[in-house]
Formats: C-alpha cells, structure tokens, sequence
C-alpha cells in the first residue's frame, strides 16, 4: 500500500468515516478529517501525532469553510490525494408529514457539500493530475423504501453527480468511485443520527411498517464498519476502480433486482418510448 497518499474526509468523528480513519492512520497515512468539532474529531480518532492527523472543525453548509479546511490540508501535507465525501444522515416521513425547512437541510449535507468539497479539491487534483473521490450514497439511491424518498432523493442526487464527475475527470487521471452501502452496524438508525417526523398520518400503512423495522434493525445491521474502512483503502489502491460499488450482501442483491427489473421494463416499452420521435 502506498501510505504515502493524504485523505481527506468528511463526517469523520462516527461511524464509517471513524473506522476508516482509524485504519488508515494504523496503517500509516496521512489523514484530513471533518467534524463539527475538532477536539471531539481528536478524541474519537485517538491520534496525538501532528505528522499524520488533521483534526478539521468545518460547518459543512458554509462553502468558504470546506475550501479553507483543504487548503489547511495541502498546507500541512503538502498534497492530497483521496477525498471521501462520507458527510450525511438519514430522514423518514413521507412527503406530506416533513417540513421543508429539514428537506432542504438535508440536501445541504448529503448533496451540496459533497459537491462543494469535490469543487474546492479539484483544482489540486487536476494539477497533479491523481486522485481518486470517493462519494458515500447508499443504496437507497437507487432502491428507496416507504418513507425514505427525501434521504433517497439525496443519494440518488450523489449517484448521479459522481457518474457525470467521472466522465468530466476521465482525461485528467482522476478516477471517481459512487459506494451504495445497505445497512451497516453504526449509529445511522439512532434517534441522535436519524430526521424523522413528530407527526405520523394514519393512513401511511407501508410507511409505518418500514420504519417500525428499520427501528428494530438499529444496532443489528449486517455491515462491519471495520472491513468497510478496509475496502475503501483496497479502492483507493486499486488502478482501476469501479464506478460504482454496492457495499453489502443486502446492497448487491437489491442493486442486482432493481437493475434486473428497469431492464425488464425498458424492454417491455419499447414501443412506447421510440414512437415519441419523428419518424
């Protein structure tokens, strides 16, 4: 492994960006991290050494704050190299019962910052022409469950953004993995992590069934947040990584159906959709 290489990453002081913190700086590599707070980054992350930790204090919705966190890294490390937009949270309720007021802050962590951190990063990467971006999705942004349209909304907005930034990056030598994890055993589903809403319409039967089992599910995921920090650092080693990783056993084989019936239903309207051209 080539431990030489600087990351940068958001949303770092919990779950899958602490574990993937902590392994990288066991392994040896220089590390930028993101939090609301630094100290509190300093101690979750459990490094004194200044020549490999960067503990970041950033409020992920102010722009001139993401831009001035990397060029504090560049600063201290004299590079970077693989930047993890990881930043996000969940929110369930159905479009009726959310305020708009969460609706849009939600879009300003899960989507917005990953495009600002990626805007105000580039100009590095494109100078060396290296690097690898790493957007954290989930699969929920491409197979939702009742109630989860806002938070899949997001990560559908992230897969999208990170399939047209590859093809932009392409001739640069930047490459740029989209990861879609199902559940992993972090604190994503706790009552501290997770936007729900106090009102709950009756007539939302499906709805109520989902979350009644994604709350049952906190704690109990299949995902180890551990060998999910290990993969990240086997992407950013790798020559050619994939566009798109689905993170799981439940990811992959919901990934694979939803895929499997688009195809089927592209074919089965065929008719349809050429008739719409002149002909």
């Amino acid at each position: 492994m080539n431990s030489s290489k600087v990351w940068y990453i958001t949303g770092a002081s919990q779950g899958l960006g602490l574990s993937l913190v902590k392994k990288l700086l066991s392994a040896g590599y220089r590390v930028g991290a993101t939090s609301r707070s630094a100290s509190e980054m300093q101690k979750a992350a459990e490094s004194n050494d200044p020549s490999l930790f960067l503990a970041l204090e950033v409020d992920l919705t102010n722009a001139d704050a993401i831009r001035k966190s990397i060029e504090q890294t560049v600063a201290v490390f004299g590079t970077v190299d693989v930047i993890v937009n990881n930043a996000g949270y969940g929110m369930e309720g159905t479009v009726e019962e959310l305020e708009e007021k969460k609706m849009r802050a939600i879009f300003e962590i899960n989507v917005f910052a990953t495009i600002n951190v990626t805007k105000y990063a580039l100009p590095y990467l494109r100078k060396q022409r290296s690097g690898h971006i790493i957007n954290i999705s989930s699969v929920a942004g491409l197979v939702g469950a009742p109630g989860w349209a806002i938070y899949s909304a997001t990560k559908s907005a992230v897969i999208a953004f990170s399939e047209v930034l590859a093809l932009d990056l392409q001739e640069l030598g930047i490459k740029v993995t989209v990861v879609g994890p199902s559940g992993f055993r972090t604190g994503f589903l706790s009552k501290d992590s997770l936007v729900t809403t106090e009102s709950r319409i009756a007539d939302y039967q499906a709805v109520a069934k989902t979350q009644a089992r994604y709350a049952a599910m906190s704690g109990n995921q299949e995902g180890d947040p551990e060998k999910a920090a290990a993969l990240f650092i086997q992407l950013a080693e790798n020559p050619a990584p994939p566009l798109h990783l689905w993170l799981g056993a439940n990811a992959f084989d919901r990934a694979g159906e939803k895929i499997e019936f688009m195809s089927q239903e592209l074919k089965r309207w065929k008719d349809l959709s050429v008739s719409a051209d002149f002909h």
